[in-house]
């Protein structure tokens, strides 16, 4: 094993940034540079801890200490030699020098309580898009340099935080707004106080960076390319953060097909409404045109149909502070005072029937429920299909009218969605299926748009309303 090689390599290629993803497609190597980089640290910097993180124990021994370049493999010299020392029941990777290596997991959100006097000098998680933000944030919050002295040639380079992911997971949503969408690939960014006050950079991933495996099985991309799926290509062989590879849409969804530019609806469809509570976590309405068949004018002048039933998405209203699934913790009057002004705005006089909600707010909490509160102000709701089984029909459903869109005619009810339906756009497509329901979403993901749409999906009412609207 050449370690002064690798370790050069390594210094020169993550000494850029103080928070750093590199991240993105399959198979570049992202998992053997963090135990490369580690093992050099420790070398070069006495007393040094480095903790590495996967969210499962058995993630964290399945793809760092067993195969060819797994830590024994990379270290039993100089553990025969007794100059490294694996402390299998504490979980840490000893140096002679005093620097150590931690193996850590944080399956569970109370998990992270577990790290809350460590001090990190560098903190490497591998598969960021497996965590939550608040497991990352807080174990941001650990990283420190106390009292490690820096030699010569290291200072000013430590703490450091380096994760490595694939697109897609239950994280996919904020780690794609806080390291891909914020600025350009490479570049370095000086953040606020209020998000960790580090040097952030995103390195894309790509297969190019991983020559070792090329030379060792040349056919590793063929087989990616034969995925059959061409978004799930571009996730696993390219790194495409805007899909998710395995996710529970990505095969029914091509953003080319489904998004199409507003306009004006037909007098004779129908508008209603859907909704998913949320105070803490984001609340999301949805405002839904619903085809009869009758033709419609694009905003090029051309004129369309669609078969009866299509459904369209023509607007949102999203409840989130600005960061991937947090709320901003409206009161339910307050909420529904802004549904009424938008829909005074959007629709003037179109009426506007009251669709399905998460039946939660009609829970009575000291005999006042959330939909008696909206109700007062004039927006009500009927109870959505919540049922055992109808999470399953739901994901059902709407995948049934996504995969008719794609079809040119479409010959089956199908879903569109407005181009200025950001938050659907954003979040929807991207779903991780739940790893121990694979026929469900993972409900730990950003779902509430997923979830009043999937509501909005399964409900059959029709009913129809004359009269005309701009849906811009």
């Amino acid at each position: 094993m050449d370690l002064e090689l690798h370790a050069k390599q390594s210094e020169a290629f993550l000494t850029t940034a103080t928070e750093v993803l590199y991240g993105g497609a399959a198979g570049g190597g992202k998992s053997h540079l963090m135990r490369i980089a580690m093992i050099a640290w420790c070398i070069g910097i006495p007393g040094i801890q480095c903790y590495l993180f996967r969210r499962t124990s058995d993630d964290l021994g399945k793809n760092h200490m067993e195969g060819p370049s797994g830590f024994r493999a990379l270290l039993s010299d100089w553990m025969v030699q007794g100059h490294v020392s694996f402390n299998e029941q504490k979980g840490h990777i000893a140096f002679k020098n005093g620097a150590k290596i931690f193996l850590c997991h944080c399956q569970h959100e109370k998990d992270r309580f577990k790290y809350q006097g460590a001090e990190i000098h560098v903190l490497m998680i591998d598969e960021l898009t497996h965590f939550t933000e608040t497991i990352y944030r807080y174990l941001r919050g650990r990283v420190r340099l106390g009292g490690l002295n820096l030699p010569k040639g290291h200072e000013g380079l430590f703490p450091r935080i380096i994760c490595g992911s694939n697109p897609g997971g239950v994280g996919h949503n904020w780690v794609k707004a806080m390291f891909i969408d914020h600025a350009a690939p490479m570049d370095i960014v000086a953040m606020p106080k209020e998000e960790g006050g580090m040097l952030r950079q995103y390195i894309p991933a790509k297969l190019d960076d991983n020559p070792t495996l090329a030379d060792n099985d040349p056919d590793y991309i063929d087989r990616l390319s034969g995925l059959g799926n061409a978004a799930l290509v571009r996730a696993m062989r390219d790194g495409d953060w805007d899909i998710v590879a395995g996710g529970a849409l990505d095969d029914v969804w091509d953003r080319a097909k489904h998004v199409i530019e507003p306009f004006e609806i037909p007098s004779s469809w129908h508008i209603d409404r859907s909704f998913d509570w949320g105070s803490s976590h984001p609340f999301s309405v949805g405002w839904w045109a619903e085809s009869d068949g009758t033709e419609a004018t694009l905003r090029d002048g051309t004129k369309r149909c669609w078969p009866r039933g299509t459904v369209f998405r023509i607007a949102e209203y999203y409840g989130w502070n600005g960061r991937p699934n947090e709320g901003c913790r409206l009161l339910a009057v307050e909420v529904a005072r802004k549904i009424m002004e938008f829909e005074k705005a959007m629709f003037k006089n179109r009426s506007v029937t009251p669709g399905p909600a998460d039946s939660s707010i009609f829970d009575a909490e000291n005999g006042v429920s959330i939909a008696d509160d909206m109700g007062r102000v004039g927006i009500r709701w009927i109870r959505a299909d919540k049922s055992p089984g109808s999470r399953k029909i739901g994901l059902e459903s709407l995948r049934r009218r996504l995969k008719s869109a794609l079809a040119w005619p479409m010959e089956e009810p199908g879903l569109l969605i407005f181009d200025t339906c950001t938050h659907f756009i954003r979040t929807v497509p991207v779903l991780p299926r739940d790893e121990k329901k694979p026929d469900d979403v993972d409900s730990d993901a950003e779902d509430h748009v997923y979830d009043e749409a999937r509501y909005r999906c399964m409900n059959l009412k029709r009913t129809t309303t004359v009269s005309h609207v701009s849906a811009r």
